[in-house]
């Protein structure tokens, strides 16, 4: 149910980002205003990623093995090595975003690349989607 639900996900994902193309390279242009603002962006990003499952296996998945018992407390141990992660995580992404800045401020001059670049990672999206839902569990 997981799987076709993902799926189900990534196909709705595919078809606003290709139906979203055209407005989207319209607000690099400057002809229509950005739909939210970084705050608004930031607080979304949050929510996906705390309800991410990936994240919750990966830090229960990889943090214990840091984790010594006979160095005090357990809790407080997986919330410092938590905490780091984190951190760098932020760091990698604030990194990304001064590039992506860049890089936005010279595709702007070409919309018509943006919008076909969005298509493109839409339609990859719905056919992720699919390859997902019909894909069968090895034997």
């Amino acid at each position: 149910m997981l799987k076709l639900v993902g799926a189900a996900y990534l196909v709705w994902l595919g078809i606003r980002t290709v139906r979203a193309a055209r407005r989207d390279a319209l607000i690099l242009t400057g002809v229509a205003a950005p739909p939210a603002g970084p705050w608004r962006a930031f607080r979304e990003g949050v929510v996906v990623e705390a309800l991410n499952p990936k994240t919750a296996a990966f830090f229960l998945a990889f943090i214990p093995q840091f984790v010594d018992p006979a160095a005090g407390s357990v809790a407080l141990q997986f919330m410092v090595l938590g905490f780091v992660s984190v951190a760098l995580n932020t760091l990698a992404d604030i990194v990304v975003a001064f590039a992506a800045s860049g890089i936005r401020e010279g595709a702007a001059a070409r919309p018509s690349l943006i919008r076909h670049l969005r298509k493109a990672s839409g339609a990859a999206m719905v056919a992720l989607g699919v390859g997902l839902a019909v894909a069968k569990r090895p034997s």
